[in-house]
């Protein structure tokens, strides 16, 4: 068989294949390209490679991906009889910039039975779709703001580190790439770190665990550290990621020492303060002034709402003071009558402000035992009353006067009223009789400005923000009004 027949029926092999082939001569000329080869390089005829190596050089750009220009074409050292495999180029036409490829190379060199190259050739695959979809794999695995790291299994060496984990560790890149995962442990602290090993051994998912990684500074950082098998080009790969729990369980100290100092100050308070949830009013907490108070121990009152307990001597009192706290949030310094667990009643402000704990709102009872005060002012109104039981020595003007402090507004007793001054109690008796500033500043001997000082302050104590609201709200709690402003 001549050699003319030999590379005849060999061109015949190699024209279907799937592979591109090109077959040099050992002088550098091009002899021949499959229909592969020349799709792999934008080219529909063999003329367009070259007829030489040399000619191929000044068509077509060659860069290794290891990021160096050849000083050697794989054309050319196939010529010098090098044997090769999986050579990596990105191939750009000169003449077409926007055609390149990336191609997987090896060589084919067949000598005769005296040893001589009978045939040399090119191997060529086409890989530009799996280079462009790693590609498109790195710049999504940078730019991902949750920290990653993938190692290899063959060896469990990291080969790719994303700037969050950077970030999140103080790690160089230098620092990770090449180190074991035991040199750089992204397991260190696992919570259960033998399963974790032993899934990283057989290349199985990893589950989320907390782990408490050793960062280059010294410091410790916790995080949630899971991995996934994967394969990166044809190296079987262990994907892990992180999710940092600092910030995390800083939020939770920060929250549990603002939990322990409200508790601490809650049970420390020398006032009698309950906590109860504001759906239903039931008493979640009670502190040690309100058991020396009122008598009820912490454990009989839990659960239980202050209806069910009999601490509200007043039932009407106690639906307008719930309404108020559901309806405003707040309610400050409310006269009121409560019940010791003996039976006793005592006279009390009462203040409740709504808060959040969790994902539930709570009112914060404040309960001010005032019976001593009210005492001595019942005291003081009926020696008032006996002076005035004899007239005879006190002017009117006196008498009027005595009259006011023994009735500066009327009394509602199961009422809701703020702890308002007498002289804002004065100007909301004249509101809610339809009296205007200009009538009311006439009637007290008060210049304007200072009325609507004492009103501005009568409203954020009524919650209101208006006349008309006041003259409503005093019809609610039984004060006198009119419908017309005098």
């Amino acid at each position: 068989m001549t050699v003319g027949v030999d590379r005849h029926e060999l061109r015949q092999i190699i024209a279907g294949l799937s592979e591109g082939v090109i077959l040099v001569e050992p002088d550098q000329t091009i002899a021949y390209a499959n229909e592969a080869a020349l799709a792999m390089h934008g080219a529909e005829t063999v003329g367009e490679l070259g007829e030489t190596v040399d000619a191929y050089r000044e068509r077509f750009a060659l860069r290794y991906r290891n990021n160096h220009t050849p000083n050697q074409y794989p054309m050319e050292r196939v010529v010098s009889g090098e044997r090769f495999h999986d050579v990596i180029v990105d191939v750009k036409r000169t003449d077409k910039p926007d055609v390149d490829f990336v191609h997987s190379l090896r060589s084919l060199v067949a000598t005769d039975h005296e040893g001589n190259p009978s045939c040399l050739a090119l191997i060529l695959k086409d890989v530009s779709d799996q280079f462009e979809a790693e590609e498109r794999f790195e710049a999504t695995f940078n730019a991902n703001p949750a920290p990653a790291v993938i190692c290899r299994l063959s060896d469990l060496r990291h080969v790719k580190v994303n700037t969050g984990f950077l970030e999140m560790t103080g790690y160089t890149r230098d620092a990770v790439i090449g180190r074991s995962v035991y040199e750089v442990d992204v397991l260190a602290g696992a919570r259960n770190r033998d399963l974790a090993i032993n899934r990283l051994n057989e290349g199985a998912t990893i589950p989320q665990m907390e782990a408490c990684l050793d960062l280059p500074d010294g410091g410790t950082r916790y995080v949630i550290v899971a991995g996934q098998p994967m394969e990166l080009g044809d190296e079987p790969c262990m994907l892990f990621s992180f999710a940092d729990l600092d910030l995390r369980r800083k939020a939770e100290t920060a929250l549990r020492q603002s939990e322990e100092r409200f508790a601490k100050a809650f049970r420390l308070t020398p006032v009698p303060t309950i906590l109860a949830r504001v759906d239903d009013f039931a008493i979640t907490g009670a502190n040690e002034a309100f058991t020396r108070v009122f008598g009820y121990g912490a454990d009989k009152v839990s659960g239980r709402t202050p209806d069910e307990l009999g601490l509200w001597v007043h039932d009407v009192a106690r639906t307008r003071f719930e309404s108020a706290v559901a309806r405003t949030g707040f309610v400050l310094g409310l006269e009121v009558c409560l019940k010791h667990e003996d039976g006793t009643n005592f006279d009390c402000l009462v203040s409740a402000e709504r808060v959040e704990i969790g994902s539930e709102s709570f009112a914060l009872m404040v309960l001010q035992d005032i019976t001593d005060r009210k005492r001595s002012e019942r005291e003081m109104f009926e020696a008032v009353e006996a002076v005035m039981a004899d007239t005879s020595w006190f002017s009117r003007g006196l008498i009027e006067k005595l009259a006011n402090l023994r009735r500066p507004g009327n009394d509602h007793e199961d009422g809701i009223v703020p702890n308002v001054t007498v002289r804002e109690r004065q100007i909301l008796d004249l509101i809610c009789q339809g009296l205007h500033d200009d009538a009311i500043a006439g009637r007290l001997n008060l210049s304007k400005n200072t009325v609507r000082n004492h009103s501005a302050s009568l409203y954020r104590k009524l919650g209101v923000h208006k006349r008309t609201e006041v003259i409503v709200w005093g019809r609610e709690n039984g004060f006198p009004t009119t419908a017309t402003g005098k």
